[in-house]
């Protein structure tokens, strides 16, 4: 309790932290007797969870929610209990995780996909429950050591299909980086520690060329009279893993796993500190990104360049506000509550319930759990292609997606009557592959309608959902 009372003494009042510590030895006195697998004794859990849910300063009813998460469902405390002693946000908090957690670890593929579908409606009402559930979820894989290989590779598997993406969604970066990691060293343990290795011997033999550059951009940007933070970063193991599978290199041929953080003070600074770095080693042409003028759909906003370093190492930069620093790290959690501020609470979540809000229509629109499931791993994948309507709004769409992909995106009723489509003013069928920057427009007839054969083409659950749908009820 000592280091998670630490924690909220950064950010609450001590009338607070008085009621998280009724909270808490309401939680210890429930699990007392109780252990985890490890032999620890179980308060130890909800601790942990209510100490990454300080991290993020999430507000006084979530930390003690965390606390209390398991009390319902291992000890059979009731909610009417709950809503007394903690209040009615308390009680329902818990009630939802407890909801949730009915179906956790389940190995059959519908029982798992009605947890996700379950995960996606608690999202919409309180953005709060999914975070805790993060939080439970990152200490369980922490701590996944203590359980048999094969339960470790299950939930693993789990985490890494489902608990992930939804990281990724949020916009929690280092929590996405992290439980891929862990996913990743708990199902297939000795190629994690083979590659550890060999990783950290490659660092060894580049270190001097990463010293070298580190030095020079230093240098460079004050010099131009721009103050920042350069910041050395490394790819994750599971992202180095995915890249050699993908691309069957060795990791002796996978060479860009090193790169550098620039972290400035204004937006204009991003560009013009690349510019500098720019004259400092050469780009590698389609290298460059711009996340700041397109912002990826969780709000992630860097510029990205790739450029040529010292004996041909291609390094990766990244040039970022701190505002933007802290949103690329912590998503959603980064827009919290920091001093109790209740006002901010609706905007977070009705940001937070537009961002999910395709997954949801794919929710109304699906009756079969496993198939729910299916479409919403496809929009939930992190790779995205922006485009753009006729009249200049960006739509983000996952990488793969078509132009009946996008009808779909923009109304139910324009993907169900599209008959024709124009990309960069071109005909084009329906069929046609997006691109990043493609200015699309839909022509629609009343007399039209989706045909199975379009199954064929589409990509996005949202598209494929809307249309099954439609074969579905229609009336021949």
């Amino acid at each position: 309790m000592a280091s998670l009372q630490l924690l909220l003494d950064g950010y609450l009042d001590t009338k607070d932290i008085a009621l998280v510590r009724d909270a808490y030895r309401f939680s210890d006195q429930a699990h007392l007797g109780q252990f985890r697998s490890s032999g620890s004794p179980y308060i130890s859990h909800p601790i942990s969870v209510a100490e990454i849910c300080a991290g993020w300063k999430l507000d006084v009813d979530a930390i003690r929610a965390a606390l209390l998460h398991d009390v319902m469902e291992d000890q059979d405390i009731a909610k009417q209990e709950l809503f007394e002693k903690f209040g009615p946000e308390v009680a329902e908090l818990v009630d939802g995780l407890s909801k949730l957690d009915r179906l956790e670890f389940a190995s059959k593929a519908q029982q798992q996909a009605e947890s996700f579908r379950k995960m996606l409606l608690a999202m919409a009402r309180d953005i709060r429950v999914i975070l805790i559930k993060l939080a439970d979820r990152l200490h369980n894989m922490r701590t996944l050591d203590a359980v048999s290989p094969e339960k470790r590779r299950r939930v693993a598997r789990e985490t890494l299909d489902i608990y992930a993406p939804i990281a990724h969604r949020l916009g929690l970066n280092a929590l996405y980086r992290e439980l891929q990691d862990l996913c990743f060293g708990a199902i297939y343990p000795n190629r994690y520690l083979v590659l550890e290795k060999a990783v950290m011997a490659a660092r060894g033999n580049r270190r001097e060329v990463l010293t070298r550059i580190d030095e020079q951009v230093r240098a460079a940007l004050p010099a131009a009279g721009i103050e920042s933070e350069v910041r050395g970063r490394e790819k994750t193991l599971y992202a180095i893993y995915n890249k050699m599978v993908k691309q069957k290199k060795s990791l002796s041929n996978v060479l860009d796993i090193y790169g550098f953080r620039v972290i400035v003070r204004t937006l204009p600074e991003c560009y013009m500190a690349m510019g500098i770095v720019h004259q400092l080693y050469r780009p590698v042409p389609g290298k460059f990104k711009d996340y700041i003028a397109i912002p990826k759909i969780n709000g992630y906003q860097s510029l990205h360049t790739t450029l040529v370093g010292p004996f041909g190492t291609p390094i990766e930069f990244q040039f970022r506000t701190h505002d933007m620093h802290q949103v690329a790290e912590e998503g959603v959690a980064a827009h919290w509550l920091y001093k109790g501020d209740q006002s901010n609470l609706q905007d977070i979540q009705s940001r937070t319930s537009k961002s999910l809000q395709s997954l949801l229509d794919i929710q109304n629109q699906t009756g079969d759990s496993t198939e729910f499931l299916e479409h919403v791993k496809v929009d939930l994948f992190p790779d995205a292609v922006y485009v753009f309507t006729p009249k200049g709004k960006i739509v983000s769409l996952p990488r793969g997606a078509t132009v009946i992909d996008f009808a779909y995106s923009i109304h139910t009723d324009v993907g169900n009557h599209a008959v024709a489509s124009k990309v960069n003013g071109e005909d084009v069928p329906l069929r046609t592959e997006l691109a990043n920057g493609d200015s699309i427009s839909i022509t629609t007839s009343q007399t039209s309608r989706p045909s199975a054969q379009w199954l064929n083409y589409a990509r996005t659950g949202r598209a494929r959902s809307e249309i099954r749908h439609y074969l579905r009820t229609v009336q021949y």
